[in-house]
């Protein structure tokens, strides 16, 4: 079954980097027009990407939303610090949310809805109150349905109430640590709006398992998916289908039982000499995008 990830990977790579060539030659106006509304919904399924994604490149909020509509990606996991430096320019007004919701306005304004903010501290040890509540009502400004930070049983107790009374999701993000009964565990017991941000490539990648079948289990608590393909045995990242992640049949059986929470890209491959991480995330939602076809 992985032979289908390896021919789309082939095909589909090569077919994004087609069409960014082509789309540079249209003209200017009608290059704007064609990219002001994004849609990255196929079929069904929602595909995003976590900004993060283009660490490598000039990361302010306005800059990430040129990089969104150029990829042709609608849905965004922005991460947090962008978010409070647009905030904090925009207001004098330090405990304002007119900041975060002039944010919101851009992105909805192109075309992309902020579904997800990354506040990778909050919950912490030391963390004050009032902190996570701004972190909370920031998220709300947003639009955002969720907060995602990483795995930690300490701050999914500090978080379950608090996440509860504002009816906003907290995503546990993992890395290879995550074994396949680690949410059969007490971690989402503290509170409904208690989640799972998972991360497919690196749980390939540390239990040479299928996402597949955790997927299956506790899709009614995931707030999104993280795309990435990885080898196994704690193997190197890849493009698309060149790993073991089987990606491709991630996201048809997304399709198939119409799952409805976001796949968001997650570039971590290493970018090709004369490439960046916006010619590779395209090819990232060209690959999406002809899986979901």
């Amino acid at each position: 079954m992985q032979n289908l990830s390896t021919t789309l990977s082939r095909r589909t790579f090569i077919g994004g980097a087609a069409a960014l060539a082509a789309s540079s030659m249209i003209p200017g106006r009608a290059r704007a027009a064609a990219v002001a509304k994004p849609d990255s919904n196929f079929n069904g399924v929602q595909i995003g990407v976590i900004t993060y994604s283009f660490r490598s490149m000039p990361s302010s909020a306005e800059d990430l939303l040129k990089y969104l509509t150029q990829c042709g990606i609608s849905s965004v996991e922005l991460m947090g610090g962008p978010a409070e430096q647009f905030a904090k320019a925009a207001t004098s007004d330090k405990t304002s949310m007119d900041g975060f919701k002039a944010l919101r306005q851009l992105y909805n304004d192109a075309g992309v809805n902020i579904h997800i903010v990354k506040f990778g501290n909050i919950g912490n040890a030391g963390m004050s109150d009032e902190q996570i509540e701004y972190y909370f009502q920031a998220a709300k400004a947003l639009g955002a349905k969720g907060i995602t930070r990483e795995l930690s049983d300490s701050a999914a107790k500090k978080l379950g109430p608090i996440a509860d009374k504002h009816e906003i999701m907290i995503g546990f993000h993992n890395h290879t640590q995550l074994k396949p009964a680690t949410y059969d565990g007490d971690i989402l017991s503290y509170g409904k709006y208690l989640g799972i941000n998972l991360d497919i490539g690196h749980y390939v990648a540390g239990t040479n398992q299928p996402a597949i079948p955790l997927i299956e289990k506790h899709k009614d608590r995931i707030l999104s998916l993280h795309l990435k393909d990885r080898k196994k045995d704690n193997g190197p990242n890849a493009p698309f289908g060149e790993g073991d992640t089987q990606v491709a049949l991630v996201l048809q059986y997304m399709k198939k039982n119409k799952l409805t929470f976001p796949a968001d890209i997650e570039l971590e491959y290493g970018i090709p000499q004369g490439s960046d991480a916006v010619k590779e995330v395209t090819k990232c939602v060209q690959f999406c995008k002809e899986a979901l076809a």
